[in-house]
């Protein structure tokens, strides 16, 4: 089978770009041919006024996308085309091309932002459904996207227009949810139940589960307001340097993190930055239980997913994707979001009862084995890959 992968790569690169390329090269290990048309962020150069409204109009509709991927699908005739991230340089002309071409579309959904400018359905630290209840002009309305009307604008007016134009309805074939929790969301915002399936993320190579009962904590992630950090440090305040907390990872609240922890004189916590791939398996080995204290509705967290596969039990947010992904008591604990007193109550009572979250440790495993590993997750493509070349 000849497969199209379509993907608009950040300026800083994350989970979903790692992502995608985990998946091409499964597809391709399994003896599929790969076709690729990319573009990356940081093509982008603005340059004054006209140089923004080129970029705003492209993301609206990007002829110079319909006609390039229009050549490409007339010279390597793909089966099927697998879409990722079309923000900003890609746009939904992508999927007119195809249609053009007569190739099937599937679409993952990474992130919330067929419905949400930002992408995170959260404003101001605080999860925001205003943009499902209400409409997109609620983004403009707080500069959602960037903190700029004009750019959240931009967004807001691709979006409605591309709903108006019956795009998400008629030109992609299939979606891909990461979790049910998601799936659901999607469905409430508009997107036909059947066209909806989940397919998880996955670890490969397994790294096996870890050796002993871990001796540290671990935060992994990007180091931003959503991700729960603040909590996490204040919760960390209350532990009194009593528990050993590594946090991997950068991003922009780094800097604040960092003096925080020295102006209050909080024991107990190293930051190391960001890891590559192996740096993170093998501080998970180390760890006793990763604490995941995000406050916002996560897609599929990529940590928990390494957890797991490392048998390392995971104290979670009792929040969207996670209550479903974490079984409170079976492969870790919940705690309330945005309560450090809370997480702190579940990080000392996991520390303290190194038997009972030991019987957890195979729990996590078992759950990589039923649900995240490859070749789970190469059925599931080839399931989905034959649902979108004959539709149901």
């Amino acid at each position: 089978m000849v497969i199209l992968f379509v993907h608009n790569y950040y300026r800083e690169p994350g989970g979903e770009d790692e992502g995608v390329r985990q998946e091409r090269d499964l597809l391709a290990a399994a003896g599929h041919r790969i076709v690729e048309y990319n573009r990356s962020s940081m093509e982008i150069a603005v340059n004054g006024l006209a140089s923004r409204i080129r970029l705003g109009a492209g993301a609206i509709w990007s002829q110079r996308t319909f006609e390039d991927l229009g050549a490409l699908l007339k010279r390597e005739k793909p089966d099927v085309a697998h879409f990722h991230n079309i923000v900003p340089l890609i746009s939904p002309s992508a999927y007119y091309a195809c249609a053009e071409a007569g190739v099937p579309v599937v679409q993952t959904l990474h992130n919330y932002r067929l419905f949400c400018p930002a992408g995170t359905m959260l404003r101001q630290g605080h999860v925001c459904e205003d943009c499902v209840e209400h409409g997109l002009s609620r983004s403009v309305l707080h500069s959602c996207y960037r903190e700029s009307a004009v750019q959240t604008g931009t967004l807001a007016l691709m979006l409605a227009s591309h709903r108006a134009l019956g795009t998400w309805a008629r030109k992609v074939d299939c979606y891909i949810a990461r979790t049910e929790f998601a799936r659901h969301k999607f469905i409430q915002a508009g997107l036909a139940p059947e066209k909806i399936v989940v397919k998880p993320c996955f670890v490969d190579p397994d790294p096996g589960p870890r050796d002993g009962p871990g001796e540290t904590v671990l935060f992994v992630g990007r180091l931003s307001p959503e991700k729960g950090l603040r909590t996490l440090i204040k919760a960390w305040e209350h532990l009194c340097g009593r528990v050993p907390l590594r946090i991997a990872g950068d991003g922009p609240l780094r800097p604040e993190l960092e003096a925080e922890v020295r102006r209050r004189g909080i024991a107990g916590i190293i930051f190391l930055g960001r890891l590559d791939g192996p740096g993170v398996l093998s501080e998970l080995r180390r760890a006793r239980f990763l604490v995941f204290p995000s406050e916002w509705y996560e897609g599929l967290p990529l940590a928990i997913v390494e957890a797991f596969a490392c048998g390392v039990p995971v104290i979670a947010s009792r929040i969207g994707s996670m209550v479903e992904i974490v079984e409170d008591g079976q492969t870790g604990c919940h705690f309330t979001p945005g309560d450090s007193e809370d997480l702190a109550a579940k990080v000392e009572w996991a520390w303290t009862h190194p038997k009972e979250v030991a019987v957890m440790s195979p729990n996590a495993r078992a759950q990589y084995k039923a649900k995240y590993t490859a070749e789970r997750n190469y059925e599931l493509l080839r399931r989905i890959n034959q649902r979108a070349i004959k539709p149901l």
